[in-house]
């Protein structure tokens, strides 16, 4: 199996986003609690380690909010999710960036999944993330997410990615749009898979 990466760029927004959703405070209690090193609080340090090393901080950081939060982590890490979308496209390359004035423009019934296509991108790109279409839905295969390796249990525990899938949809569509994880490498399926309820 290959090492494991993560995008330090977005893992740089994540940190920035725990920070608002979590107090700062806490994070620092967390860190130390799970002896995760502290230099990982700061953005702009996070956002310059190597893909492996950022891999390493994302999951560890969830695990530590996860136990801290207990239950509540599903609604902590979704929101993180969500607002970690305006993040990314904030700090994308200039390239996504006008993908994304694009996508804006397009007809309604077409925003969902050039919305998923950036996103796509931005986890890593078409050998490790991959859209499809179901019927009138949409699906994104994720290969990419170091955090189910290293999760395992009987559910889905993409959170974070469940909710940048959400903040992507009410982005370019202005409404919510029923997102379910339907299969997850830490409960043993081959890939993370997203159901997207785009037809009527």
């Amino acid at each position: 199996m290959s090492q494991a990466t993560f995008s330090p760029a977005l893992l740089r927004g994540f940190i920035e986003t725990a920070r608002e959703v979590a107090e700062p405070d806490t994070l620092l209690v967390l860190f130390k609690q799970h002896n995760l090193p502290e230099a990982w609080l700061d953005p702009e340090t996070a956002g310059r380690l190597d893909a492996a090393s950022a891999a390493e901080a994302y999951v560890g950081i969830q695990r530590a909010l996860r136990l801290y939060f207990g239950r509540g982590a599903r609604l902590t890490l979704l929101r993180i999710g969500r607002i970690l979308w305006g993040k990314a496209l904030d700090t994308a390359p200039v390239g996504i960036k006008a993908q994304s004035r694009i996508v804006r423009g397009l007809p309604a019934g077409l925003r969902p999944k050039a919305a998923l296509e950036i996103l796509a991108r931005l986890l890593g790109g078409k050998d490790q993330v991959s859209l499809h279409t179901l019927d009138l839905d949409l699906v994104l295969v994720d290969r990419a997410s170091p955090l189910p390796d290293r999760l395992h249990g009987e559910q889905a525990v993409c959170y974070v990615t469940l909710g940048l899938i959400q903040g992507a949809l009410f982005w370019a569509t202005g409404r919510e749009v029923d997102v379910e994880e339907t299969s997850c490498r830490a409960a043993g399926a081959a890939t993370c898979e997203f159901r997207i309820k785009t037809g009527g």
